[in-house]
């Protein structure tokens, strides 16, 4: 067998680039390896060059004016005399798009902006040392050919295909001797690791693979080698790049044996998976959370109906026992439980993004601004809070929501400082691009507000912050807390259009980043409902009520006809519409559920409007799961009112939307 020719020293190395310092830099990084260096300006005056002297090599700038660095390549290609000279690309663009594009037009190889001098000349030295190579064998297959038939052709044939296909793939490959060592990998998985192909041929792969991942991967490789195992194994495992990072990757492993079926090594085809792994993560967290809103809202919502029950009657009786002081305390007691139940209950709704909100552009730097004297008392003189808002963050939101989301996170901060320290609020307009978008489930580019609260507390470590904006999860002892302030922020937020996010580390304090879009135009104003006379909630008109629940359908009847109103009742929409047909006076009022089997609130009235377009129309409901109220956001114009219901606020919600009571 003859010996492969050895490199030559001065190999030509042709410079193409249209930026004189650009030019200038290869040179230097190139000149001290003993290469004949070429400089063209152009396409045009590279085409030139290369046919009047080919190189040995072409060093090719892809983006370019008039002639760019791929239709440059496809001609030199097309020409029987410079289709064999190699060619790297020099580019800026590191996606596989553009390196496709450049394998389409006949590239070799690439190298991506800035340079690195050492991987420029390891890739300049391997690509003239295949050159060379095949050359060798081009002239070495002919006399084969003459002498001793095609057939060697052929083989030398299939060998070059096998190279190109190798070093031109878009994943991962490695051939792995029996006993772990990588023999040869190709240039994409250097790519992706961050190494250079002579590092990773060679040593063992325990220091690039995850330290959990390599649990048996030794006992799997023997048996693959013996035959007890499939012949063809996928697995996903973490190798660890350069940089300290870590890549998910998809490995598909073969073993490839000789003519007798003994094992000579093995093949991985190693598929990066990161990105996709990074949104699997996020899908599930998103409808875990999800479901357990769903669930949330359910419970909220039969509760809300009890409560209201609970608090309405507590209420009513209270006031009729003027005289007797120990009883009214008891029921007062009973009514501060059920209030503070509501509360709960509206938490939940916030969480499970089912809470109506009533959204107004709004300037965060002038929200942030009016709750600064709040804040300091709520988080004591320990703390020293430090705003930095700037006006002109224009956000659509609801103005109370808003408020609570920001109080929320800063109780949380406080907790997580108990001696002391610095809460720091930003708030700045933002561009979110496509790579920050496409980490968090639903958002997408273009302007935002963003909302930073940091604290310097105890910080969390991961598996904490894996579960903070779960209802009821906390770090607190038993007692100190309910675990729904972080699950109402996530609510509010996720309902409201924006999402949130959080970066902490133990020690080292937390920062919570709130990304709102910006308000775009102007939002016209919408004329609101007028305000009730405080004076009187009395009424006389008639109001049909229609609830499902029949305690609170019974709660409703007795309330309304306490302040005077004559009252229809029905404990379904198909029972209204039947009422409505056999009552032949107006019906000022329809006083109805949202959620209700068959007939839903929205349908209801949508039916009665054409034959009594001059009744009225009040919604309530526990919880806002139906497209009357937008998806939980209401206008100005909407009226509704959520439970649990009280006396007075119901009272005062139908004189409301009734408007004044006429006199005489």
């Amino acid at each position: 067998m003859k010996r492969i020719p050895e490199l030559a020293e001065a190999a030509r190395v042709l410079i193409v680039d249209d930026e004189r310092q650009n030019r200038q830099l290869l040179e230097v990084m190139l000149a001290p390896e003993g290469f004949l260096l070429q400089m063209a300006a152009s396409g045009e005056e590279a085409l030139a060059m290369a046919v009047m002297q080919p190189p040995d090599l072409i060093l090719l700038d892809v983006m370019m004016p008039d002639m760019d660095g791929y239709q440059l390549a496809t001609r030199i290609k097309s020409d029987p005399a410079t289709r064999n000279i190699p060619i790297i690309m020099v580019t800026a663009l590191a996606d596989r798009d553009a390196k496709m594009r450049g394998l389409g037009a006949g590239a070799e190889d690439f190298l991506t902006k800035p340079v690195d001098r050492a991987e420029l000349c390891v890739r300049v030295r391997n690509l003239l040392r295949l050159k060379a190579y095949g050359d060798y064998h081009d002239r070495y297959s002919q006399m084969l050919e003459s002498e001793v038939g095609s057939r060697t052709a052929d083989l030398v044939d299939s060998e070059r295909l096998y190279r190109s296909t190798f070093d031109a793939a878009p994943v991962g490959i490695a051939h792995i001797a029996l006993n772990g060592q990588w023999l040869r990998v190709n240039q994409r998985l250097a790519d992706l690791l961050g190494y250079s192909r002579e590092e990773l041929e060679g040593p063992s792969v325990d220091g690039r693979v995850h330290l959990e991942d390599v649990e048996g991967e030794a006992e799997a490789l023997s048996g693959m080698a013996a035959g007890t195992l499939d012949r063809h194994v996928v697995a996903e495992k973490r190798y660890r790049r350069r940089d300290g990072s870590f890549m998910w990757a998809r490995v598909n492993m073969s073993v490839h044996r000789d003519t007798d079926g003994q094992a000579q090594h093995f093949i991985a085809v190693i598929e990066d998976i990161t990105e996709w792994r990074m949104l699997e993560a996020q899908v599930r967290q998103s409808n875990k959370m999800d479901a357990i809103g769903r669930l949330a809202s359910g419970v909220a919502h039969d509760v809300n109906n009890l409560l209201s029950v609970v608090l309405s009657y507590s209420e009513m009786l209270s006031q009729e026992l003027e005289d007797n002081d120990r009883m009214r305390s008891d029921l007062d007691e009973i009514r501060a439980a059920g209030v503070r139940a509501a509360d709960l209950m509206h938490q939940l709704l916030a969480f499970s993004r089912q809470q109506v909100l009533q959204p107004k552009v709004v300037d965060l730097c002038e929200v942030v601004n009016g709750m600064e004297k709040m804040l300091k008392r709520l988080i004591g003189e320990d703390v020293e809070l430090v705003a930095r808002v700037s006006p002109g963050g224009k956000i659509l939101v609801d103005p109370g929501q808003m408020e609570q989301v920001i109080m929320n996170l800063a109780v949380n901060a406080r907790d997580a400082m108990p001696r002391g320290g610095e809460l720091t609020i930003d708030a700045a307009e933002v561009m979110l691009d496509a790579a920050h978008a496409s980490e968090q489930v639903g958002a997408r580019p273009g302007p935002h507000v963003v909302l930073t609260v940091t604290d310097t507390g105890v910080g969390m470590d991961k598996a904490t912050q894996a579960r903070i904006f779960e209802p009821f999860f906390t770090t607190k002892e038993e007692g100190k807390g309910t675990g729904l302030g972080l699950a109402t922020v996530f609510g509010i937020v996720r309902q409201s259009g924006g999402m949130i996010s959080v970066q902490s580390e133990l020690g080292k304090g937390t920062t919570f980043k709130v990304y709102f879009p910006l308000a775009q135009g102007a939002v016209p104003p919408e004329a609101p409902l007028a305000p009730p006379d405080m004076g009187n909630l009395r009424g006389s008109e008639t109001i049909l009520l229609v609830e499902d629940e029949e305690r609170v359908r019974v709660l409703g009847r007795t309330i309304l006809r306490k302040y005077g109103y004559h009252v229809l009742e029905a404990q379904s929409g198909g029972d209204a519409l039947l009422l409505c047909e056999q009552h032949q006076a107006p019906i000022h009022l329809l006083l109805t559920d949202v959620v209700m089997p068959r007939i839903s609130g929205r349908q209801l009235a949508g039916r009665l409007r054409p034959v009594r377009p001059e009744m009225k129309v009040l919604y309530m409901s526990g919880y806002t799961d139906d497209a009357v109220l937008r998806d939980g956001v209401v206008n100005a114009t909407v009226a509704f009112i959520q439970k649990p219901i009280t006396p007075e606020a119901l009272a005062r919600k139908v004189r409301q939307v009734l408007g004044p009571q006429k006199r005489g």
